[in-house]
């Protein structure tokens, strides 16, 4: 690897975050003087933070940050060797620019990925809000959610098979699909009298519940402690191997859920919708508190939850979907997630049950929000197609 680094007149680094971590030394002293280090996301910049180190001053450094996991990258690449306009929307970064080129060379390499749009952010704008939004509604949080959905259903008189489609299938059908195509605001407005009255005292809970461990995520990711946390972990593997995440009587429910789809539709849950609809905005809020740009929230936050990610939990279930990303992403996973999960069971669904009465009017806030302007703009910006997952 070294020699091919020392050839190179652009070094584009792809192996695992702890790697990065463990050899980036070595990394340095091969490039190049001159050249560029490209990298697919910023854990490498947070690293050298937590040591106290800098990027070599004598190369470009620049990052291309597809909207999606390795796999959904390849898929729509793939499909759009025959439908114009697929491939995966990207966000990219320069961090050192030596001699003007590096936002060219950024922009060439995206091309080439085959993505449709391309968002300028910052390489730690980009891994501020990856690790947080891994952390958060786009793998952590939907876990827990989908978890705490299944007991509560089931708690209710729910059969297994119903308790899971409304929710699994529910998120990942209907809802999803509702987000994808019309933005969050249409799925209120798809919704019978009763399901929106779900929909309101479910959101109003979730938002409040999750709002404040969202804070302790982003503080711990803005501190440099989860990615200490990932390569301490990394560290350890050979002791202590990467646990598994669907061992749970859902997700045995949900493989004979899957085998039997085609005899009725999923449901429009109402709670469903609010549950996860209030969690998403609270992670949206928490980004624009900090001062992220519309376009990484609403790529990070919304769209790659529902265009990228779900997909795959929908066709196989939530490993398929968490252990197709990065390890980064898989411990991070596996640490937030049940706090997600104990949040609900233990602040939001009790929060329901005492409420005195459903309010007449939409969530606080939730029909005004800027987003959805934002996501209304990104719709036009769309892939042609879905990403195929089969």
């Amino acid at each position: 690897m070294f020699d091919v680094i020392r050839g190179d007149d652009l070094t584009i680094l792809l192996i695992s975050d702890a790697a990065q971590a463990q050899l980036h030394r070595q990394i340095f002293d091969a490039l190049k003087p001159g050249s560029t280090l490209g990298l697919s996301h910023g854990f490498l910049l947070g690293y050298l933070e937590t040591a106290g180190e800098k990027f070599p001053a004598n190369v470009n450094v620049i990052a291309v940050c597809p909207k999606g996991m390795g796999p959904s990258v390849r898929r729509l690449y793939e499909q759009g060797r025959e439908i114009n306009g697929a491939g995966i929307n990207t966000s990219f970064a320069v961090e050192q620019d030596l001699d003007g080129r590096a936002t060219d060379i950024a922009l060439g390499w995206s091309v080439a990925l085959g993505a449709p749009y391309t968002f300028k952010t910052t390489l730690k704008s980009e891994v501020v809000s990856d690790l947080f939004g891994e952390r958060s509604i786009l793998l952590g949080a939907v876990h827990g959610i989908v978890e705490a959905l299944y007991r509560r259903y089931l708690d209710d008189g729910a059969t297994p098979e119903d308790a899971f489609d409304r929710a699994c299938e529910s998120l990942t059908g209907p809802i999803r699909e509702t987000i994808s195509k019309q933005g969050l605001i249409a799925v209120d407005e798809q919704l019978t009298p009763d399901g929106r009255r779900d929909f309101r005292r479910a959101y109003d809970v979730t938002y409040a519940a999750f709002k404040g461990l969202m804070a302790e995520i982003y503080d711990e990711v803005v501190s440099g402690n989860e990615v200490r946390s990932v390569v301490a972990a990394a560290g350890r593997f050979d002791r202590f191997p990467m646990t598994k995440v669907e061992g749970s009587p859902m997700w045995q429910t949900g493989s004979t859920v899957r085998r039997g789809r085609g005899h009725r539709p999923p449901p429009l849950d109402g709670f469903t919708a609010g549950t996860y609809c209030g969690a998403m905005m609270a992670q949206v809020d928490t980004l624009i508190e900090n001062g992220h740009p519309y376009s990484e929230i609403a790529n990070e936050s919304i769209i790659e939850a529902v265009d990228s990610l779900l997909p795959y939990m929908h066709e196989r279930g939530v490993a398929y979907m968490v252990d197709n990303c990065s390890t980064t992403a898989r411990l991070g996973t596996r640490k937030w997630g049940p706090r997600f999960q104990a949040m609900l069971e233990q602040i939001a669904f009790p929060g329901v049950a005492s409420q005195d009465e459903t309010p007449d009017e939409p969530p606080e806030g939730f029909l005004t929000h800027p987003v959805h302007e934002v996501l209304h703009q990104l719709s036009e910006m769309r892939p042609a197609i879905d990403i195929s997952v089969s």
